[in-house]
């Protein structure tokens, strides 16, 4: 269907008013952005701005990759059917709708429903999918992105995002459907079931297996003061609950930001990993004299944190140092219990920084890296599982995300503000900050940095223009980066690494557009396009006997990167 045609087609129809009114007030180019394609759905599910038009969320674009997931699922047989879709979602203008017209298109195709009543962060929905052995999960939700949009998450059986040949078969699927305005769907609801306490309770009973030392906690978690947002999203209700059932109670609450509310007023966006998501926390901490602030995003998968540091002020930390730091407190717990296992691993993506690996490999832990998503952590633990060559330890992304407990397959910020808060009053319970904690690491294991900067590719040829940029990349890769020779590059997509002499070996990741330079110095560059939002992201890792020698490194490198993006 061509654009013009499409456009048309969205005219001639039975629109509600919200969105008749939004379509009769488009500007050109945003018809162009919003009819030139349907919303790419992929192993991540789909995301994109809400509103009319086939490149946009709204109840129809819902109903429509609802009905191929449907059609799916009627594939694989009545006991599929049976076992059924848990649904849950999250705290944007829509969610709930969304999450509605999903439940009433797959009801509609006879197949078994387990409905959230309200609001639950996605980390429970892939326990959800696990405990009640269903066969797939689906969460509303656009995690940390901006008010505007929205999105769809497609979980299988194992808990973990579905599987790159079960989504390949459900584009199949929604290739097929002609009229996205006649999907039928089942007002009466037949086969959903409502579930809330249920899984809340089965949630929480795993939940007391993140805490690793008990004792300490009921000694020290009342005296250990934070502060905790959960920016207007669903880590509040269950996250408290988490807290205070561990042993946490001397703790604040962010009250503007407890406030459900789509539009997210008090922050530009609603994103832990950036420092100014945490602003806000963070005066409520010096109100308070808190000993560290800590923020889960929308559907609490995401969590970021800032710590107090001797001068009074906070230090908002990375991703990659809070993965550092828990990774060391667990894995010298296990040690001191001996209960360290010879064939321990932790698993993180290939952007992530090596500071936790380097903390890891001290302990005789191995690192898996797996490419970036979640989903991919969760295979590999999966992989574990059957058969035994590692047990897993801890997964994380830099992006701020962290499991413990694989009793979820998906990153889980309940599980993280847990052992966060744990491992704050360990350091407590010795007269230390965390940020103590963390100075210890870089003393013993050197000065980590590393920098994740985005560059926007937004509209029609948004992705032309990335694949033009990584196409160059790999016919002229750099020889050296801030002044550092590039001794390997891994090219994901072909799955090859090479070295500057041109031996070659090959990649054990599934392919993927993604390019990793190592240099000599043990700093690393990676490209790779989001494969959620129009943007291509340049990772920097880094490491140096002394803060400043790193962080000159990481400028180095920076600089050197953008001016050669900006030649392509």
């Amino acid at each position: 269907m061509t654009q013009e045609s499409n456009l048309q087609k969205w005219q001639a129809a039975s629109l509600p008013v919200d969105l008749a009114q939004e379509l009769a007030a488009y500007t050109p180019a945003e018809q162009e952005d919003a009819f030139y394609q349907d919303l790419s759905f992929g192993t991540a599910g789909m995301r994109g701005l809400m509103g009319p038009g086939s490149n946009r969320m709204n109840i129809y674009t819902v109903r429509q990759v609802t009905e191929a997931l449907a059609r799916f699922i009627d594939d694989q047989g009545a006991e599929a059917k049976k076992r059924g879709v848990v649904i849950s979602f999250d705290s944007r203008h829509h969610s709930q709708e969304f999450a509605q017209e999903t439940a009433r298109v797959l009801s509609q195709h006879g197949i078994h429903v387990y409905l959230f009543s309200s609001l639950r962060p996605t980390p429970e929905l892939s326990f959800s999918v696990r405990y009640l052995k269903a066969f797939a999960g689906v969460m509303v939700t656009a995690s940390h992105n901006p008010k505007e949009y929205n999105g769809y998450k497609v979980y299988g059986e194992d808990g973990g995002q579905m599987v790159p040949d079960a989504v390949a078969a459900v584009v199949a699927k929604r290739a097929e459907i002609q009229d996205i305005f006649t999907i039928a769907t089942d007002e009466k609801e037949a086969n959903v079931d409502i579930v809330d306490d249920q899984l809340d309770n089965a949630y929480l009973k795993e939940m007391k297996t993140v805490t690793v030392d008990p004792a300490l906690v009921a000694a020290e978690g009342s005296q250990l003061k934070f502060i905790y947002s959960p920016l207007h999203g669903t880590g509040q209700y269950i996250g408290e609950k988490a807290l205070q059932q561990a042993g946490f109670t001397n703790y604040t609450i962010v009250k503007e930001q407890a406030i459900l509310d789509g539009d997210f007023p008090t922050v530009k966006k609603p994103n832990p990993e950036d420092p100014a998501a945490l602003a806000l926390a963070i005066e409520y901490a010096k109100q308070n004299g808190a000993d560290a602030v800590v923020a889960t995003d929308p559907d609490a998968d995401r969590m970021g944190a800032a710590v107090r540091l001797a001068n009074g002020e906070y230090q908002v930390l990375t991703g990659n140092q809070i993965a550092a730091v828990l990774v060391n407190y667990l894995l010298t717990a296990k040690k001191q219990r001996q209960e360290l296992p010879d064939n321990g691993a932790i698993v993180t993506s290939v952007v992530s920084s090596r500071f936790a690996s380097t903390v890891a490999q001290s302990f005789g832990v191995t690192t898996v890296d797996v490419l970036t998503g979640f989903k991919y952590i969760a295979e590999m633990i999966d992989r574990f599982e059957a058969t035994g060559e590692h047990q897993f330890q801890f997964g994380f992304e830099e992006s701020f995300g962290y499991l413990v407990k694989p009793f979820a397959h998906d990153k889980d910020a309940i599980q993280a503000l847990v052992l966060f808060a744990e491992v704050a009053a360990y350091y407590k319970s010795k007269q230390q900050t965390f940020a103590d904690g963390l100075e210890e690491l870089f003393e013993r294991y050197g000065y980590f940095e590393e920098k994740t900067v985005s560059y926007e590719f937004p509209g029609q040829h948004g992705h032309e223009e990335m694949a033009a940029i990584m196409s160059t990349f790999r016919q002229e890769g750099p020889k050296t980066i801030g002044g550092q020779l590039v001794l390997a590059t891994q090219d994901f997509a072909s799955q090859t690494e090479y070295d500057r002499d041109g031996a070659t070996k090959t990649l054990p990741q599934p392919k993927a557009d993604v390019l990793k330079y190592w240099l000599a110095d043990g700093s690393w560059v990676a490209l790779r396009p989001s494969g959620t939002e129009p943007k291509l992201k340049l990772y920097v890792g880094v490491t140096d006997d002394s803060a400043a020698g790193a962080q000159t490194k990481l400028t180095e490198i920076v600089n050197d990167m953008e001016v050669a993006l900006k030649k392509n």
